[in-house]
């Protein structure tokens, strides 16, 4: 059974009722010589106390916290004020307040709304007061002499409201507690996949290009699979919160193979969701690129660094590098991955890509975001 984030009100309200009990006691005591039918007070009075023994019990066990026993308890409660008529006179009722007390009256109130908020709260104080204007004949407007009115609003609308807010706030801690098991299980799994299949692909592709021939194209096939798989445990489950933030660090580090070093701080490195998708979207494609370009036997270096206003990550290779106009070249012919997917992100995210290639001196990229 899932639990009732408003039990801490439901507890509240019972010893509200054990006190407006006790006054209603006082109340019997002091008023009973000047009822007509001192006899029948008192028998309606056991009716009081019993009925409210009940509804403490219905509360605080939880059985009682649906729609139909708080309709119920309304109903007794208007029931009980409506028989002052019985033990009274006419002119004792207009003397005085309802023969239950009001203040035992709004329990009716509280209940309706810490079950169901503010509006059917407020709507349960509106019969406490109707009930209490048909037992006198008219309705007071004098709120200095009867604020019944104001006092039955007031409480059913600050009592629902607590009771809705702690509802929502429960809702969202749920949530925050799924979301973090999520995380937390596919961290696990990334892990056994990189472990796993990812080293394997990465060891086939290898040594594929070291033994050549027709293995080659097997090492090549092993390497795109073994890309996808990396980008399929790196990728996000959902679309970022905004406001949400990722550790990069902990992005780049599911990077490495036996051919990429990454090399990152301690501590996470956090920042915007979507920016971190970005850069670890830029940092990507620039080791395809290496895995693509710079040569079989070439290796890749990442290096983040964590400079508080900016975040810079270094990717480097010891490739056969890029021949200079290559990549003007590659813009004529309409392969645009590196304006594109480089240089485009990083303009998009308001940082800077910096380039450093020449031929036999491998590539070096710099990809830094401001925070």
């Amino acid at each position: 059974m899932t639990p009732d984030p408003a039990t801490p009100l439901w507890r509240a309200a019972q010893v509200f009722r054990l006190l407006s009990c006790i006054y209603a006691f006082g109340f019997q005591l002091a008023v009973n010589p000047d009822l007509e039918h001192p006899v029948g007070g008192w028998v309606l009075f056991a009716v009081l106390i019993g009925w409210s023994a009940a509804c403490a019990t219905a509360y605080l066990q939880g059985f009682g916290r649906r729609p139909a026993w708080v309709l119920a308890e309304i109903v007794v409660v208007v029931a009980l004020m409506l028989s002052t008529e019985f033990v009274a006179s006419d002119q004792w009722a207009l003397d005085n307040q309802s023969w239950p007390t009001t203040l035992w009256a709004t329990n009716a109130t509280i209940s309706a709304a810490i079950l169901s908020g503010p509006v059917s709260g407020m709507l349960a104080g509106l019969v406490v007061v109707a009930a209490s204007a048909a037992l006198k004949g008219y309705v007071s407007i004098d709120l200095g002499r009867n604020a019944t009115v104001v006092i039955e609003l007031a409480v059913g609308l600050a009592v629902g409201m607590a009771a809705q807010t702690a509802r929502r706030a429960h809702a969202e801690l749920e949530r925050a507690a799924r979301l973090s098991a999520s995380l937390e299980e596919r961290e696990r799994l990334s892990r056994q996949v990189h472990d796993g299949a990812i080293q394997v692909l990465a060891l086939v592709a290898r040594r594929g290009r070291e033994i050549g021939g027709d293995t080659a194209q097997l090492a090549e096939l092993a390497g795109e699979q073994e890309r996808a798989l990396r980008r399929l445990v790196s990728a996000n489950d959902a679309e970022p919160r905004k406001g949400a933030m990722s550790d990069i660090g902990a992005m780049l580090r599911r990077r490495a193979t036996d051919r990429v070093s990454i090399s990152v701080p301690a501590d996470p490195v956090l920042l915007d969701a979507t920016v971190a998708d970005e850069l670890l979207a830029a940092v990507t494609n620039a080791l395809d690129n290496v895995e693509a370009h710079a040569g079989p036997v070439a290796r890749a270096y990442v290096l983040l660094e964590d400079l508080g206003a900016t975040v810079t990550v270094t990717v480097r290779d010891d490739g056969v590098g890029i021949p200079e106009g290559r990549l003007d070249e590659a813009v004529t012919e309409g392969r645009v991955g590196v304006s594109k997917s480089i240089v485009g992100r990083m303009d998009w995210l308001g940082g800077r890509a910096e380039l450093s290639t020449g031929p036999g001196m491998g590539t070096e990229w710099e990809l830094t975001v401001s925070r």
